[in-house]
């Protein structure tokens, strides 16, 4: 395998994954809220739907993009209905009384909500190409093992930056009170269902 594209690949992982967005909102929310496994649980989400996006720029799968392109203001309906409904939900939930379990089925939950609207995000795929672009790879995976080393370093990267995210936001969890947690509901939700209205909005 080569160690330099998986470098790369990690690389590009970290740029897509660090900037501030509905998942991060997500994320930090999750693990405040409802424990660190949550959190780590919608990073991952996230992660995987990078890599779907990295397979597609990785193996350099031109039609697919162009289709998902093509299909920008779908995806934009599907994506900003979809964080209206997380958003409202939080906005109206109650404080966890404990953390999520590992066998808790809300890890699930957690793990596809947050899978789903990376891939309801047409600039994800947007920001691959340029990142792609900038760093020189538009050849650089014409070769399966070149394109899995990228592929599986923008996995690690994406996922590295949500663990060490909800890690972090963990450390200060036992800090915050019911009524804290209430606010940190009713804030979050307010921001995602900001970001579902801006991608409605940006369809008109």
């Amino acid at each position: 395998m080569d160690i330099a594209l998986l470098l790369r690949g990690f690389v590009i992982g970290l740029s897509i994954a660090m900037p501030v967005g509905p998942i991060c909102v997500l994320c930090i929310r999750r693990t405040i809220a409802e424990g660190r496994l949550r959190g780590i649980a919608s990073g991952l989400g996230a992660a995987t739907g990078d890599a779907v996006y990295g397979s597609i720029a990785g193996f350099g799968l031109t039609f697919i993009s162009n289709i998902l392109i093509g299909q920008q203001e779908s995806l934009r309906l599907i994506g900003g209905l979809f964080l209206c409904y997380l958003g409202i939900r939080t906005l109206l939930a109650k404080p966890a009384k404990r953390a999520a379990l590992a066998y808790d089925d809300r890890l699930a939950g957690a793990y596809a909500s947050t899978f789903i609207l990376t891939l309801t995000n047409p600039m994800t795929i947007l920001s691959f190409a340029a990142l792609f672009a900038g760093l020189g790879l538009a050849g650089a995976g014409s070769g399966i093992s070149s394109a899995l080393a990228l592929v599986l370093g923008i996995f690690t990267g994406s996922l590295s930056w949500f663990f060490i995210l909800c890690c972090g936001v963990d450390l200060f969890r036992d800090r915050l009170d019911s009524h804290r947690l209430l606010w940190l509901n009713r804030v979050s939700g307010a921001i995602i269902i900001g970001f579902g209205l801006a991608a409605l909005l940006s369809i008109i």
